[in-house]
């Protein structure tokens, strides 16, 4: 581990490793390199002559945040989703620019921007909003150092750190109890929460379902669109059924028989929206509320709409599913987001796998002590 305030660390070779700044690249990225040796105290004594300010590149900008930006979201508006330009415009506009934008970019510090997120976590923003807000920032000006070669003022700027909570799910007993009431009380919105919990359908993607894109003889459903409300330039906002956010989440599902059945009976035409049964989308918004309801009138805990997908793939791993296997239902680019962001664990499961250990690995014996340990062995 490096000492505090100091880029020197011990190697697994018991050599000691020191790095110091060297330059920058043609991107305004800081560039190191190092130093070694059997000590620390031989290692700081050989940075000492090599810390000295590194002249960063010479390219002088006079131009503003603002500027730099509008030619920047011009530029990304020709490769992105529609949503997510609104995205981004929204976060500039509307925390970006009030701060920075009358600046000049190469009057900005790291300072500055450590204190305008500490400020800005002060508001009461999550630390991961404002993460997103700095990686806007951080895109713009590596995209600026690219183009026109000024210093990457954000290149050493960190992030805040993120705290995931653990996200609030219905328990088994309460999902049975949900399906009962849904199922007695079966209309669009019941049919398409059904789906999410036993496909692990995003909401915006169970907005988007049409029923052409259900394949009821070999009861698989394919993921085409998405619905979001986004804002305009014109600072309104819009419904818009896009294509999902990424190749993996445009993806065939498989469905449960009984859920099939229950979609049959309610169909309509190839291209009426299943949520409404009509060709009128309804967006998310709606779909959450009417979810709400539904759980208050079943007498369950409120808990939000993406919590389905939650306890789908909790359910899913807890019955033994690969989490390749599940990954790829759920629309992941990689098995290491459904692991971090959907592997709940309850109690009762922690306990089960305790008394799973105990089983395979410990077991009566009629020895002394009363048990023979088959521990595994490690070489």
């Amino acid at each position: 581990m490096a000492r505090r305030g100091e880029n020197i660390y011990k190697r697994k070779d018991g050599r000691w490793e020191g790095r110091y700044k060297c330059g920058y690249n043609g991107y305004g990225k800081a560039k190191y390199r190092s130093v070694y040796g059997y000590s620390y105290t031989e290692v700081r004594s050989k940075l000492v002559p090599l810390k000295v300010n590194v002249t960063a590149p010479q390219t002088t900008c006079r131009l503003t945040v603002k500027e730099l930006f509008d030619e920047w979201l011009s530029a990304v508006k020709l490769r992105v989703k529609l949503s997510t330009y609104a995205n981004y415009q929204m976060k500039v506009e509307k925390h970006i620019m009030p701060e920075f934008g009358g600046l000049r970019y190469d009057s900005l510090t790291v300072q500055m921007i450590n204190s305008y997120i500490q400020k800005k976590l002060d508001s009461g923003l999550s630390a991961k909003y404002v993460s997103d807000i700095i990686i806007v920032f951080k895109t713009m000006a590596k995209y600026i150092s690219k183009i026109h070669g000024f210093r990457n003022i954000l290149a050493d700027v960190a992030l805040p750190k993120v705290q995931r909570k653990e996200k609030s799910l219905l328990s088994n007993t309460q999902q049975w109890q949900l399906c009962k009431f849904l199922t007695k009380n079966l209309s669009p919105t019941a049919l398409c929460i059904l789906l999410s919990l036993y496909t692990g359908l995003r909401v915006g993607e169970v907005c988007g379902l049409m029923w052409g894109d259900i394949d009821f003889e070999k009861s698989l459903i394919t993921v085409r669109r998405t619905v979001q409300r986004i804002r305009t330039e014109s600072h309104k906002t819009r419904i818009i059924a896009d294509t999902p956010k990424s190749r993996t989440s445009r993806r065939t599902i498989p469905i449960p028989h009984f859920i099939t059945k229950l979609l049959r009976e309610s169909r309509s035409a190839d291209n009426h929206y299943v949520l409404s049964n009509s060709e009128i989308v309804i967006e998310p918004r709606t779909l959450q509320r009417r979810f709400k309801q539904i759980l208050k009138k079943a007498d369950l805990p409120s808990v939000s709409f993406h919590s389905l997908r939650h306890a789908f793939a909790t359910n899913c791993l807890q019955a033994g599913f690969d989490v390749k296997t599940l990954s790829e239902i759920l629309g992941h680019a990689s098995v290491e987001t459904t692991l971090n962001r959907y592997a709940h664990t309850s109690m009762e499961r922690k306990i089960a796998c305790m008394e799973l250990l105990e089983s395979k690995v410990y077991s009566p014996s009629e020895s002394s002590s009363g048990i023979a340990v088959k521990l595994p062995i490690y070489r």
